[in-house]
């Protein structure tokens, strides 16, 4: 079987290996987690490790025994344990297991034992599992394919702009590639996806019963993605589309999109108070291809979509990541890491002269030292502009 090279990810893995801590590789449905995870036993395989030393349990497999209790696939695993030798047990899909959280307690707490779970809900590592395993644990937030991964996997020719509108257009689900560029195919299996996130990990798993709020709901965000929003902006237009909803309620719909990573949440960062704001925010898809499917492909937000694709490659780069506020105006992205700060504004084309001065504006009126960096698609213009670094958006996007 030819594997999608995910070496960020796999890397991860191969780090944390042997290290005194559970590893939960979390991520929405499709992004490639057993398959990351089958590929790290491979590893382990050839670097000596017998076979029988590993034990994998998929919980969505037809296959899988219905454990109906957390004891239960302890006494599955048990006898399969090596005494003299580590074993390596993989979970998958795990929240499906009632109080899953004490099995992989039980687990972590015997020696010679390293566990690895996934997860594609960010109920994982909320609630009990979280005070079971307090400092116990690293995560591994894995993605659809970035773009980096999707060009090295077509190969070809090295149209980057042609293979950026393919990557938008068909999907960055691993799965998708195989599906040759039909449009048809790509989009049943898009809605496979969504509705089985719909499903299973929202409605059912938040106890919810209003299928078509969730729905308008997500076209909301999917049409909104790089807006400033606030849950009230939303609950107002969705009932002056039709049927009165609460903040409240659109509060835990909102929630539950983005705990099964359909979509990502950006908060808002005062620059000069280096605080969180409480009001507003921003929303990103998990996918520009799903957005495509359920909103619609609109020529004249280019610039949104990629602004973000560049959201979603920063989440893979740095610990934190904001949506900047600096005395009223915007920046885009704010990273940080520790003391390591930098600012981005992302613009499809600064050619015109008031878009250049609207986002260098921004980028200007902060007054410290940090690093600040233009990215657009605009391919011949200098590096360094008024001291604000321009990268073109797919030399980022392909760089390390």
């Amino acid at each position: 079987m030819d594997y999608i090279n995910r070496a960020y990810y796999l890397n991860q893995l191969e780090s944390w290996r042997d290290k005194d801590l559970i590893k939960v590789v979390t991520g929405m449905r499709r992004c490639g987690k057993s398959t990351i995870l089958e590929m790290f036993r491979n590893t382990l395989l050839k670097s000596g490790v017998l076979r029988e030393q590993l034990i994998t349990i998929n919980f969505e497999d037809p296959d899988t025994p219905d454990f109906t209790h957390w004891k239960q696939v302890w006494d599955y695993i048990k006898p399969l344990l090596r005494s003299n030798d580590k074993t390596y047990v993989f979970l998958d899909e795990i929240q499906r297991v009632p109080e899953f959280e004490k099995l992989v307690d039980g687990l972590h707490s015997r020696k010679k034992i390293d566990v690895y779970i996934t997860g594609s809900n960010a109920y994982l590592l909320s609630g009990e599992l979280a005070t079971y395993l307090s400092g116990r644990y690293v995560e591994i937030k894995m993605q659809p394919l970035s773009f980096k991964e999707y060009y090295d996997a077509v190969g070809g020719e090295n149209n980057y702009a042609r293979k950026y509108v393919d990557y938008l257009r068909y999907s960055s689900f691993p799965y998708a590639l195989s599906l040759n560029k039909d449009l048809n195919l790509v989009g049943d299996y898009l809605d496979g996806i969504y509705n089985t996130v719909l499903v299973k990990d929202i409605l059912k798993r938040k106890k919810l019963s209003d299928a078509s709020l969730v729905e308008r709901v997500a076209k909301y965000l999917f049409d909104n993605i790089g807006n400033i929003t606030s849950l009230r902006k939303i609950a107002n237009s969705l009932s002056s589309s039709g049927g009165k909803t609460s903040v409240n309620t659109v509060d835990g719909y909102v929630q539950a999109l983005c705990d099964a990573f359909l979509f990502r949440k950006a908060e808002r960062y005062d620059i000069r108070g280096r605080d969180l704001l409480s009001s507003g925010c921003k929303y990103y898809a998990a996918d520009i291809g799903l957005r495509y499917r359920l909103s619609g492909n609109r020529s004249g937000d280019t610039g949104h979509v990629l602004e973000n694709v560049i959201y979603l490659e920063l989440l893979r780069r740095s610990n934190n990541v904001f949506v900047g506020q600096n005395d009223g105006l915007e920046i885009d992205f704010v990273t940080r890491d520790g003391d390591d700060i930098k600012y981005y504004q992302v613009a499809e084309t600064i050619r015109e002269e008031s878009t250049r001065k609207r986002e260098f504006s921004s980028l200007l009126s902060i007054r410290d030292h940090y690093p600040k960096i233009l990215i657009t698609l605009d391919e011949d213009l200098p590096s360094v502009l008024d001291g604000v670094r321009h990268v073109n958006a797919y030399d980022f996007l392909l760089s390390e």
